[in-house]
């Protein structure tokens, strides 16, 4: 895999974390990422990013009160670079066996020390030529808002399409059979995703 932002550090088949190789390095939330169980390609998108000490009894302290600028602290203090992780989280919204794209759960969960990457152009447009994923990512309880996760991820892979208006159309119809009986939910997430 190219351009590998980590590996895998904890999974289940519903979603995976992964550990940045560079602090700071985690994909924008609602970005779309691979990583595989041997064979098979497993795609997610990402709902959630901590950085946060190496060792959990050691807490960050304020070390920036005589430095003009929040860069100049990692000037001063080199070791700090590595005394922090970055990680990101990211739910499975579906698989690919050989040349057969599914937007379920896979069989089995990713690998632990599976690298993960960002999709390609290539690789949403083909991921996006159906929307059945919608229904993972708007039901599954994540930390955070999963109506924010949905319209950051629809608002990324619009920027790919070839029209991403008729593109964010086609997913708002989808939406609103989806969340029908949440009409709010759905304005909220509408208001969230129009170009």
């Amino acid at each position: 895999m190219s351009d590998k932002l980590g590996e895998v550090i904890e999974a289940s088949t519903a979603e995976f974390t992964a550990e940045c190789y560079e602090l700071y390095s985690a994909p924008a939330l609602g970005s779309l990422v691979k990583t595989s169980d041997g064979d098979v390609q497993i795609y997610g998108v990402v709902y959630n990013t901590t950085t946060e000490s190496m060792d959990p009894g050691r807490r960050p302290i304020a070390r920036g009160k005589h430095e003009k600028d929040a860069s100049d602290i990692y000037r001063s203090s080199p070791q700090l670079s590595v005394l922090f992780r970055t990680n990101f989280q990211a739910l499975v919204i579906g698989h690919k066996i050989t040349d057969d794209v599914n937007r379920y759960l896979p069989p089995r969960p990713a690998r632990i020390h599976s690298f993960v990457c960002e999709l390609d152009e290539g690789e949403i447009k083909d991921f996006m030529l159906s929307l059945d994923f919608l229904y993972i990512l708007a039901s599954t309880p994540i930390v955070g808002s999963n109506d924010e996760v949905v319209a950051a991820c629809l608002r990324n892979v619009s920027k790919v399409q070839d029209d991403s208006r008729a593109f964010l159309l086609k997913a708002g119809k989808e939406l609103a059979v989806l969340l029908s009986a949440e009409p709010h939910r759905l304005e909220a997430i509408l208001r969230r995703i129009r170009p």
